[in-house]
C-alpha cells in the first residue's frame, strides 16, 4: 500500500495527464477567483472528463454558496468537495447532506492551538486536511508555497483520515511524511515554476519523491493509504478507491439526490490499509 498523492491546481490537459500517468491518486481543481489557478466552469468540465475513472477528482472551494456547489457538481463532477474557507461544522455538516458528495475540510495550522477546532470537524467531515495558516493579508487560504511546524500534528491522535499540505516539494516531502505520519499529501505551488503554472518535471519529482516515503515508513496508525502499488513512473494510472466507494465514482449511496446521513463512525472511511 502506498501514501495517497494529491496534486492540486492543474488547469491544463497536459499538466492533468503528467499527474496521472506518473501516479497522482488524487488530482484537484480550484474554483476560487482570486487564486490563479481558478477554472473556468468550461474548462472545468472538459479536464473532469478527461480525468474520469483514472483518479479521485477534488473540487476546491473557498465559502461557496449552494449555486457555487451545484455548478461544479454539474460540471466536474467530483468524486470529494475539497472546502478551504472558515466553514462552521454547521455548513460542514449541510453540505455534505445536501450534495451527496464525501467532504475534507482544511484546517490553517500554525501552532498546536489551532486544533481546538479539530473535533468539531472530525464529526462532521469524511477528511481532514492540514494547511499552513496563510498571512492575515493573504488574499486566498492556501496554495501560498508555505510550511507550518510538523511537529504540531507529530502526536496526533485522529481516527480519521487526514493529508497534509502547505509549501510541501520534492525535497521537504518525506520528512513531513516522516514526522506527521499522514496517510497522504496534498502538493500545488511546490509542483509550480510560477504561480498557477505547473511545472511537468516537478510533478514527476514529487510524485517519485512522496511514493520513496512507503519503503521507509511504516503505515501510520489513522492515516490514509491508496490502493495504488508499483512504480509511478510505470505510466499505469487505475482509479484509486477508498473505503467507503463503490467501484463507480460514487464514493457514497444516494437518496432521493441528497446523501444519507452518517451514522457510522468516521474511522469507516479510513482506507482497508489503515
Amino acid at each position: 500500500m502506498s501514501l495517497l498523492v494529491k496534486i492540486c491546481g492543474l488547469s491544463t490537459r497536459e499538466t492533468l495527464d503528467v499527474a496521472l500517468e506518473a501516479g497522482a491518486d488524487m488530482v484537484g481543481f480550484v474554483f476560487f477567483p482570486p487564486s490563479p489557478r481558478h477554472l473556468s466552469l468550461e474548462k472545468a468540465r472538459e479536464l473532469g472528463r478527461h480525468a474520469g475513472g483514472r483518479a479521485v477528482k477534488a473540487g476546491l472551494t473557498v465559502d461557496a454558496d449552494d449555486a457555487t456547489f451545484e455548478n461544479i457538481i454539474e460540471t466536474l463532477n467530483p468524486d470529494i468537495l475539497q472546502i478551504h474557507g472558515k466553514e462552521t461544522t454547521a455548513r460542514v455538516r449541510d453540505i455534505r447532506q445536501k450534495f451527496g458528495l464525501p467532504v475534507m475540510k482544511a484546517l490553517p495550522v500554525e501552532t498546536a492551538a489551532d486544533l481546538a477546532a479539530l473535533p468539531g470537524y472530525a464529526m462532521v467531515a469524511d477528511r481532514i486536511l492540514f494547511d499552513a495558516r496563510a498571512p492575515e493579508d493573504a488574499t486566498r487560504p492556501g496554495g501560498l508555497g508555505a510550511t507550518f511546524d510538523w511537529h504540531v500534528l507529530e502526536n496526533l491522535d485522529l481516527k480519521l483520515p487526514f493529508m497534509v499540505s502547505g509549501g510541501l516539494h520534492a525535497g521537504n516531502v518525506a520528512e513531513a511524511v516522516r514526522v506527521t505520519r499522514a496517510g497522504g499529501v496534498d502538493v500545488s505551488s511546490g509542483v509550480e515554476r510560477t504561480p498557477g503554472v505547473k511545472d511537468p518535471d516537478m510533478i514527476r519529482d514529487f510524485i517519485r519523491a512522496a511514493r520513496a516515503t512507503q519503503l521507509s515508513s511504516p503505515l501510520p496508525v489513522y492515516g490514509e493509504r491508496s490502493d495504488r502499488v508499483g512504480d509511478p513512473g510505470e505510466g499505469d494510472s487505475p482509479r484509486v478507491r477508498l473505503r467507503g466507494e463503490s467501484p463507480s465514482p460514487q464514493p457514497f449511496p444516494r437518496k432521493n439526490g441528497a446523501r444519507e446521513e452518517k451514522t457510522s463512525h468516521p474511522n469507516d472511511f479510513l482506507s482497508s490499509a489503515g
